[in-house]
């Protein structure tokens, strides 16, 4: 019995929260009336006399339309009878996107992080990321998670060819520091 009381008690306080926190959204021309069955969305009057003098609104059938059809007109004599160079039908060219090719070696800034700053060099050749290593790392007691991570994170940076990495396991302040020095290496070189 007083399991049932608790079930009981539980469904309704967790009903009360939802409602409290998203209370159902009625107008004043929509009600909920547990007592008819009428659903959200249907007006509905506490008169007996107003309920009785609603009419059904007539279904209207969609009515199917034709397409036009093109109007052909026939070329005047005065016209040459060789077809002209815009009689045939065009094709837009799309814009060709601009290859950066940039060269060089681009140093990011040095990012303090908790355990010492992190600072990134990429070497780019013809606009693509051949390169990439830590100038700083984070050293001394953390050094070996600082060794874990640098290979891995180099890998990423070469694979993803921007800023677009998942950072290493275990060393998150390594990898967000990384992170924001090869964005800022990346600016440099305009990629």
């Amino acid at each position: 019995m007083k399991r049932a009381i608790l079930i009981a008690g539980g469904t309704i306080g967790g009903l009360g929260a939802v409602l409290a926190i998203t209370p159902p959204q009625l107008t004043s021309t929509q009600s909920l009336n547990l007592a008819s069955g009428s659903a959200i969305g249907t007006p509905v009057s506490n008169t007996p006399a107003a309920q009785s003098t609603q009419t059904p609104t007539p279904s209207v059938k969609p009515v199917a339309t034709k397409k036009a059809k093109p109007v052909i007109t026939k070329t005047s004599a005065t016209q040459s009878a060789a077809p002209t160079q815009s009689a045939a039908p065009t094709q837009s060219a799309a814009p060709t996107p601009v290859v950066k090719k940039v060269t060089g070696v681009f140093v990011g800034p040095s990012v303090y992080v908790q355990y010492g700053n992190v600072q990134v060099e990429i070497t780019v050749t013809d606009g693509k990321i051949t390169d990439a290593r830590a100038v700083v790392a984070p050293s001394g007691r953390n050094d070996r998670y600082t060794n874990m991570a640098v290979p891995i994170l180099r890998s990423q940076t070469l694979a993803a060819q921007s800023d677009r990495i998942n950072g290493a396991s275990g060393a998150s302040y390594t990898s967000y520091g990384w992170y924001k020095s090869l964005q800022g290496a990346l600016a440099k070189a305009g990629l």
